[in-house]
């Protein structure tokens, strides 16, 4: 699905499936400027193949998917106090991680990138190949 308008992302997008019922809450505890707050609130629609996520945001809450398979991977509620509400994925066929503590490190790395301005998708897909691959021993 192509954006045919130049406001922020919407859900009607791209092709998006619901989180499954397979998944974990947990939160993250993470401050962000307006400005960051801004730039989540315009969401991603990929524009390449290396472009791995789609997200918008509706009210105080992001949804992320994976852009080639439409899996909701991460639900966030943001909060006033700091304390968001993160929902994962915990499906095995859609989502390997199953520890809390890893998705707040990859989330956190994310969320680095999803506030950038512009959003620099390329880079993304370089660092998280590269975690990945040290992460594999390699």
């Amino acid at each position: 699905m192509a954006n045919t308008h130049h406001g922020a992302a919407r859900r009607g997008d791209w092709k998006t499936l619901p989180m499954p019922e397979q998944h974990e809450t947990f939160v993250l505890e993470r401050s962000f400027s307006d400005e960051e707050m801004d730039a989540l609130r315009r969401g991603n629609i990929p524009r390449a193949m290396e472009d791995k996520w789609f997200w918008y945001m509706e009210g105080a809450t992001i949804w992320a998917h994976r852009s080639w398979t439409g899996y909701c991977i991460y639900r966030i509620d943001f909060k006033e106090d700091g304390r968001h509400v993160v929902t994962a994925n915990r499906d095995p066929g859609q989502y390997r991680c199953d520890s809390a503590e890893e998705d707040i490190r990859a989330l956190n790395s994310l969320l680095d990138w999803w506030t950038r301005t512009p959003y620099d998708h390329y880079n993304e897909w370089i660092s998280e190949t590269y975690d990945a691959l040290r992460k594999a021993g390699k």
